[in-house]
């Protein structure tokens, strides 16, 4: 949906949250609400089927990732041309803690499998995304190091529209490959809980 509105609105220098400033607020906030959902959702059949655990490192990184995102749709993008706001505070908190959580709860819940019998293919796919997505993160993080030790703009040191959707588009494939392991799963017996309490599923 917000990839539509790239090539027909075509702001792609800008953020995507500008999105929610205009008259397509209602296609961004429905596209990161689905996004959200269909995070838990996943999350719910990882669980279900024994793959990982709700108090896991990697369940609560998932759900904090979509928790961002509701945030990132509740407190909309601020025009910081105007001055500061709480709104656009916790806007702009809750974007980097869900970019920051995706890549955490992808390596997290792969790593105990990545050496199993039947689920080390889809481990080792789910681990790999979640790496991309942290090297993706990096120059969105060197531009805020950069902002502390020389005082320049952040937003100014790469295009972060472009360095954004980069992003956004490894995270999205990363949730992608982990939902086409949970798909499998459905195919397989579940594991007892026993199992599920394992170190081999300590996801």
């Amino acid at each position: 949906m917000i990839g539509t509105l790239d090539l027909t609105v075509g702001a792609m220098r800008r953020t995507i949250s500008v999105y929610a400033l205009g008259p397509y607020r209602w296609v961004f906030d429905s596209a990161v609400l689905l996004l959200a959902a269909g995070s838990l959702a996943i999350l719910a059949v990882l669980v279900h089927r024994g793959l990982a655990r709700w108090r896991s490192g990697g369940a609560v990184a998932l759900v904090l990732w979509s928790v961002g995102l509701a945030l990132v749709v509740a407190f909309p993008k601020h025009d910081w041309s105007v001055g500061p706001s709480a709104s656009g505070s916790i806007h702009r908190f809750a974007s980097m803690m869900a970019f920051i959580s995706l890549p955490i709860a992808m390596m997290l819940l792969a790593r105990p499998w990545l050496r199993h019998r039947e689920w080390a293919g889809h481990a080792r796919w789910t681990f790999g995304f979640g790496v991309l997505s942290v090297l993706a993160f990096t120059p969105i993080l060197y531009a805020i190091v950069m902002n502390v030790v020389a005082g320049t703009a952040w937003w100014r040191v790469f295009p972060l529209g472009y360095t954004e959707r980069l992003l956004v588009v490894t995270e999205v494939a990363a949730l992608l490959v982990v939902a086409v392991w949970a798909l499998a799963s459905t195919g397989r017996r579940a594991l007892p809980r026993s199992a599920s309490r394992s170190p081999v599923a300590a996801a």
